[in-house]
């Protein structure tokens, strides 16, 4: 059996070779465009496994050499740690180290998503660049109208859009918003499409995620926004042992530093995905405004910790209640509230 380290970047990768010793036998570099020789190379390595860093972009080498490979493995590029703190670090170094670490079978795994959960990832991701995009557009309009006294609430309105017709503006901020209007319905109609074309996505999912959509939506504030964020980010809620490890994944599980019997509650590790961690601390909010149990909980956490951390605490519980929602396939029932004496 060989052991192929692969440090794959944009335009080259860099294929290391190593045998059960784990001595190097040959290290080559390819241009990315030359697929046929990068299929020519590892045929002559056969059987092999291999290991490739989950990075950017190392989707269409994987389906390259899957046909060709014993196995292959998606390392965890921040759990390698000696290859990141290396004070000799080059494309082949990079690639040995990989290898060699196959052979005694010491890699750190990064989760793969399946077909199906890449394309519902890339759905839900160009959804809420969309949306960003278009509320950032919101934002300069307003800022305009603001230069005249004239912003309202409901600018974005029919009514407010006729307000802003009428406003007497500025040649140029006449022509900018003008442009910024155009914008503006462009994206408000990709918004509307991309929506609809989740939608259509959802209704051919698996028995398993289209109970999750199910008990995920009936918890107070979680809608279909949260829900389609929650579902692709997290993917496949078995290969989590715990909601610990779920909570980890998510970047809200509170860091801690300890030395020499000192020990400093740190900051949540902000690891994983912003879109997750973003959209359950909005739905957190609207959980805390909507429920009479979630708000007493959101309040006296704020008396101890502060809001800003008490609206992050309630994000992580609402996400062990996603979990066990998730696992159980129940629907969610509101805690009762125990009335003061």
């Amino acid at each position: 059996m060989f052991y192929v380290g692969i440090d794959h970047h944009k335009k080259t990768t860099t294929f290391c070779i190593v045998g059960q010793d784990r001595a190097v036998i040959t290290t080559r570099t390819f241009s990315c465009n030359n697929v046929d020789g990068i299929v020519a190379f590892l045929r002559r390595f056969r059987p092999f496994q291999a290991v490739v860093e989950a990075t950017g972009g190392y989707q269409w080498l994987v389906e390259l050499i899957e046909p060709l490979a014993e196995r292959i493995i998606l390392a965890h590029a921040k759990k390698l740690r000696i290859i990141a703190e290396s004070t000799c670090k080059t494309d082949k170094v990079d690639a040995r180290i990989l290898a060699q670490f196959l052979a005694v079978d010491m890699i750190p795994q990064a989760y793969r998503p399946t077909p199906r959960q890449r394309e519902h990832r890339t759905l839900v991701r160009f959804r809420q660049f969309v949306q960003r995009h278009k509320s950032a557009v919101q934002v300069k309009i307003r800022r305009i109208v603001s230069d005249y006294n004239a912003d309202r609430r409901d600018l974005f309105s029919q009514k407010g859009l006729e307000h802003l017709a009428a406003l007497k503006l500025s040649k140029a901020d006449r022509y900018v918003v003008k442009h910024l209007l155009e914008q503006w319905n462009n994206l408000a109609n990709k918004l509307v499409a991309i929506t609809k074309e989740l939608q259509k996505f959802a209704k051919k999912g698996p028995a398993q995620e289209l109970k999750c959509r199910k008990v995920l939506q009936s918890i107070t504030g979680v809608g279909a926004v949260t829900t389609e964020v929650v579902i692709s980010e997290i993917g496949d809620i078995k290969r989590f042992r715990s909601a610990k490890q779920v909570v980890a994944y998510a970047g809200l599980a509170p860091g801690r530093r300890e030395s020499a019997g000192k020990a400093k509650d740190l900051g949540i590790t902000k690891c994983g995905s912003g879109l997750l961690r973003c959209v359950l601390v909005e739905a957190s909010w609207q959980l805390v405004r909507r429920s009479r149990y979630w708000g007493l909980v959101y309040e006296a956490l704020k008396v101890r910790r502060g809001a800003r951390r008490a609206i992050v605490a309630v994000a992580r519980r609402l996400l062990g209640v996603m979990v066990a929602l998730m696992r159980s396939g129940q629907a969610y029932h509101e805690p009762r509230v125990r009335k003061a004496a």
